[in-house]
């Protein structure tokens, strides 16, 4: 797309570091659909094509559907997604959408239905997957045709 700086080369210890922190994700209780979920759903919001195209293959290869994947934009409106993942699309939208800040509502739902860990993880991997996107459209990168 542009010249637009290389973060990995320009700044290889910053990298490491996000890199050490998604490496921590990979190692934590959430399943790899709720992962993905937050990921697609944030880079969603975000505008982010390249981790768009990234995770919803990431999220076929590890079973995922397609009727879900196309509906995520319309969560609230389709049956495909139970009350955990529901309680995590929301947080994941609030969370990313930060200036209008995380409700008590979204929140103590989420609460109710996963441990403090687990709680804790989901929120560490929205930051997480904001972070790429951010790094990710302000470097320009694309997916591959």
């Amino acid at each position: 797309m542009s010249n637009r700086v290389k973060i990995p080369q320009a700044d290889p210890e910053a990298y490491k570091a996000l890199i050490a922190l998604e490496t921590y994700i990979n190692s934590t209780a959430l399943t790899k659909t709720h992962k993905e979920l937050i990921k697609i759903r944030a880079s969603q919001i975000n505008g982010c094509s390249y981790c768009i195209d990234m995770h919803t293959k990431d999220a076929r290869k590890a079973g995922e559907t397609e009727q879900r994947i196309y509906a995520l934009n319309a969560w609230r409106e389709t049956p495909f997604f139970d009350e955990q993942e529901r309680a995590i699309l929301a947080l994941t939208e609030e969370v990313t959408l930060i200036t209008n800040k995380v409700s008590d509502a979204t929140y103590n739902a989420a609460a109710a239905l996963f441990d403090k860990a687990y709680l804790g993880q989901v929120i560490m991997a929205i930051v997480t997957i904001n972070a790429w996107n951010r790094i990710g459209i302000a470097t320009g990168l694309e997916p591959q045709l």
